[in-house]
């Protein structure tokens, strides 16, 4: 009976063993994935590297005919595209996380707008193009005309609208569950002294969950940055420095997208992997700060 018993820790050991090493590997499989990235682009970038050096990062000249290649106005165009598509997904993914995390938990309405935003999520982002061709571009190019600039239609603005409604699917999801998160015990605490509905959110959820909203901000942003059809169809793929939000640009991902299939030479092709490398230098730098920034609202 003794023996038995001794089998069966055993064989339980056995499998927590197995289970942790699994667990290992796989983590580790992933580390071994991103950093075959990293090499592989970064060995199609040597070219690119070899011939332009430095000067690739903060060049704002993009001509191809006289291999002059200058990733600045991709880095700008990415960079305000993707903090203005920001800016204007946070205070409805705040919203629409509240709404369903607070108020309708449960029920038709809560099935029925979950089910919106995983829709809106799954739409391939070539139909977002299409959507803002056809019905935003000549919102906006009424919108440009009443103000007084050229009415382009395309530009960084329209593009930021698509992107916004494209990013507010992920950042929903998160900020609904890290309010779902927070422990029935506090907001019953704070009715019980006379809290109105608003005061319990303000002054218990939103600090409870401050840094899940973060994480779900940061993972719009990352999606934002990475986003390549709707915003090529949108953006007017421009290769000059924008000049303001309503001017046609161009973004990182954009520009290989366009260019990638016509590239010709051992330079060129070279330089678009190296906006590759480029972008995804960026991103890791952008996520590395939102992550520290996380940690520490999460200490504070």
């Amino acid at each position: 009976m003794q023996l038995t018993g001794t089998k069966q820790i055993r064989k339980l050991q056995f499998g927590e063993i197995f289970f942790r090493n699994g667990l290992a590997l796989s983590a580790l499989a992933l580390g071994i994935i991103l950093l075959a990235i990293f090499i592989t682009i970064l060995v199609a970038s040597i070219p690119s590297i070899k011939a332009i050096g430095i000067s690739f990062f903060y060049g704002k000249t993009w001509n191809p005919v006289e291999n002059d290649f200058g990733g600045l106005p991709f880095l700008i165009g990415t960079l305000i595209t993707s903090l203005l598509a920001l800016i204007i997904s946070i205070p409805f993914s705040i919203a629409v996380g509240l709404f369903l995390g607070e108020y309708f938990t449960k029920g038709f309405l809560s099935v029925f707008f979950k089910n919106i935003i995983e829709l809106l999520a799954a739409i391939p982002s070539v139909i977002y193009g299409f959507v803002g061709m056809f019905v935003l571009v000549p919102f906006v190019r009424d919108l440009e005309t009443s103000l007084n600039v050229p009415p382009y239609g395309v530009g960084i603005f329209t593009a930021s609208i698509i992107l916004s409604i494209m990013v507010i699917p992920y950042s929903v999801s998160l900020i609904r569950q890290v309010i779902m998160l927070v422990p029935s015990s506090y907001k019953e605490a704070a009715y019980s002294l006379g809290a109105t509905r608003y005061e319990v959110i303000k002054n218990v959820i939103l600090p409870y969950t401050r840094s899940g909203i973060f994480a779900g901000i940061l993972l719009s942003l990352g999606r934002a940055l990475g986003e390549t059809m709707a915003v090529t169809m949108l953006i007017g793929n421009s290769q000059i420095i924008p000049k303001s939000i309503f001017a046609p640009s161009n973004t990182m991902a954009s520009v290989i997208a366009n260019e990638f299939t016509e590239a010709t030479g051992d330079v060129y092709l070279s330089a678009l992997v190296e906006m590759g490398l480029f972008l995804f230098v960026v991103t890791t730098i952008i996520n590395v700060i939102g992550r520290q920034i996380i940690k520490r609202f999460s200490i504070n």
